[in-house]
């Protein structure tokens, strides 16, 4: 039985096959948690191989600056808490407002 896709069009895709499953198994992890999917239709109908075809065609890569990545995420997340404590206070500094009314 041949697999597809082959794990030699994917080791020309990723350097290691190591790489090749940490990458295959993140993208699963999203394609499962309702991600969008980069190809509008698949062979196989489970998440890891998906992955692996969007993988060999050349839509998901590894990062090649993933500590640039993990900073951007981390500012991301900060701005997401910064604004939620705005609203927050917004909210308070209304019902103040109109229990003083």
């Amino acid at each position: 039985m041949m697999l597809k896709p082959s794990i030699d069009s994917l080791l020309d895709r990723v350097n290691s096959k190591y790489s090749l499953v940490i990458l295959a198994s993140k993208r699963a992890h999203e394609l499962d948690a309702q991600a969008q999917p980069t190809m509008d239709s698949f062979e196989s109908v489970k998440s890891v191989g998906q992955a692996l075809e969007e993988i060999e065609a050349g839509n998901v890569i590894n990062d090649p600056h993933p500590e640039l990545k993990r900073e951007r995420l981390r500012m991301e997340d900060e701005e997401r808490k910064a604004q939620k404590d705005r609203e927050q206070q917004e909210l308070e500094s209304r019902i103040r407002e109109e229990q003083n009314l």
